[in-house]
């Protein structure tokens, strides 16, 4: 028999189903910084050799297997703040005022949030490392603080630095690991310990390892990727030289190492005898950090992320192509904890789909989905201004507008002439030198110290050059969407009609970028200095 329980949320009337004859699901939810559409399980999934042939994610495929994987999920904004304004809020960026910008964010109280609506329906919540910021107050959309258990410490964000250190003070590399690992279970155990019993549970682990910074060579010497298996499989926008598969191969080991973390998680679950009572649930905030078209971008290299989710006694081993956006999962908790999502959510609960026997496309209605983006850093232009983007996404096609075509997408070109550039090391290590939407790292600075040389000034325009107010790729024919075709009088008709489904779905959804003269982005409180 069920019971039926009202709460008052912000004006707004939210009917929580409570369970008296059945115990209702646990969630766990881990999601890491930057982290890309990178692990092996999509290799098995992909027409083309790529990075997920060379990355090793068992736990994430492990947890797809068991249950769904999503081939097209995406965020609505490639940018952490943003990003995890919509995911936790379960509406598209734009509608979370503040919220809506990296530099200067500002959390709205009134805003609903799945995390809190949860406890307030009876479960017991937690995080671990990041959950909302940079923004104030921190972690305001999961209580600001009062739910996190890092008492063991924050040092898995650093997992290559401080792993590389301590091996070169005498450790192996697996006691260096597991130094780190360590604090991961403490902190998880502290949070389980803290748990009344009768309660459910839902954690949210949200370490930040895979944002830069790492160490060069840590890919290689921690985790055994060879930087030259990468030969031949890096996106066409990436040069593929050394230095560049190096980084790479970088990233791929930080994620690796999150994977082993969750993996000890989903271990000491089972030891508990919670594991079949819980839904898994495994992304990433937005695409790589220091490589072009990634992070900051609303190509597929930006957007698109990785999507497992695992709910016991739900039909699993399935891949799914409908299109998720992450804002989807706050309703989809919400569900999956008996609560109704409040009217406000703009994003679709994901039951459905995983309740669903179905493989492909389960939804006919999921076939696109609405990304974009605004101010990231806030120095990268003169003003403090945003690059102002929004894109429609299909199967067939990737529809892009550039509300601002003058201003520079990554940034002003600081301390960059045609004869001078920053220091190398500079490059590397200071995002603000110059192009400060692109985070600093050996790509960066490799392609920059190479913009004057004939083979690889397609590269570094790629990057950097300030782009037309739209952009058309097919997807088919271009996966790396490099050739736009928005000026082709062949494509005028599906521009035309993707314009028009992208346009009149933001004033729906009443978007300030499309309504009044479209500058509310572009004034305060939006585009003050910080200092």
């Amino acid at each position: 028999m069920k019971r039926i329980l009202l709460f008052f949320w912000s004006g707004i009337l939210i009917t929580s189903i409570g369970y008296s004859n059945e115990k209702r699901p646990n969630i766990i939810f881990a999601f890491a910084d930057d982290w890309g559409k990178y692990a092996s399980a999509y290799s098995k999934v992909e027409k083309r050799p790529g990075p997920n042939t060379v990355i090793k994610t068992p736990i994430f495929d492990e947890v797809a297997q068991k249950g769904v994987l999503f081939k097209n999920a995406f965020v609505t904004a490639p940018s952490c703040t943003p990003c995890r304004s919509s995911l936790l809020s379960g509406q598209y960026f734009f509608r979370t005022g503040m919220g809506a910008i990296l530099q200067g964010a500002k959390w709205d109280p009134e805003i609903p949030v799945y995390p809190l609506m949860l406890r307030d329906a009876g479960y017991h919540i937690g995080e671990t490392y990041k959950v909302w910021t940079p923004g104030v107050p921190k972690d305001a959309p999961y209580g600001a603080g009062k739910y996190a258990y890092e008492k063991s410490g924050r040092m898995f964000n650093g997992f290559s630095q401080l792993t590389t250190r301590r091996v070169g003070e005498g450790m192996t590399v697996r006691a260096a690991k597991q130094v780190l690992y360590d604090e991961v279970m403490g902190n998880f155990n502290s949070f389980i310990d803290a748990r009344e019993k009768s309660k459910p549970f839902c954690y949210w682990f949200g370490p930040t390892l895979v944002h830069r910074k790492w160490t060069k060579g840590s890919g290689k010497a921690l985790w055994g990727i060879n930087p030259d298996e990468l030969k031949g499989k890096l996106p066409k926008f990436l040069p593929d030289v050394h230095e560049v598969r190096q980084d790479f191969a970088d990233y791929l080991g930080e994620v690796q190492a999150f994977d082993s973390a969750l993996g000890l998680i989903l271990k000491r679950l089972k030891e508990l005898g919670e594991l079949e009572n819980t839904v898994v649930v495994i992304s990433g905030d937005h695409g790589a950090p220091g490589f072009p078209g990634g992070k900051c971008n609303l190509y597929d290299f930006g957007v698109h992320v990785p999507l497992a989710i695992w709910w016991p006694g739900k039909p699993g081993g399935r891949v799914v192509d409908d299109f998720v956006n992450l804002m989807d999962l706050a309703p989809t908790f919400l569900d999956i904890g008996g609560v109704k999502p409040p009217k406000v959510m703009t994003g679709r609960s994901l039951v459905p789909v995983l309740k669903s026997k179905k493989q492909g496309i389960v939804n006919k209605k999921r076939s696109w989905v609405i990304t974009g983006r605004e101010r990231h850093v806030a120095k990268a232009r003169e003003g403090f201004l945003p690059y102002p983007q929004r894109a429609l996404r299909t199967s067939e096609y990737l529809y892009i507008i550039n509300f601002a075509p003058d201003r520079w997408p990554m940034g002003n070109p600081y301390n960059i002439t045609n004869k001078k550039t920053p220091d190398y090391n500079l490059l590397e290590n200071n995002t603000f030198i110059t192009y400060g939407d692109l985070d600093a790292s050996p790509t960066k600075a490799w392609i920059i110290e190479h913009r004057n040389d004939d083979k690889w000034k397609w590269y570094y325009d790629y990057a950097f050059a300030k782009r037309p107010r739209e952009e058309l790729y097919k997807l088919e024919s271009d996966p790396d969407q490099i050739k736009n075709l928005a000026k082709e009088k062949k494509y005028l008709s599906v521009k035309k009609k993707l314009n028009r489904q992208l346009m009149n779905r933001l004033r729906k959804l009443r978007d300030p970028r499309v309504l009044g003269d479209g500058t509310t982005f572009d004034n305060p409180p939006y585009v003050v200095d910080l200092d």
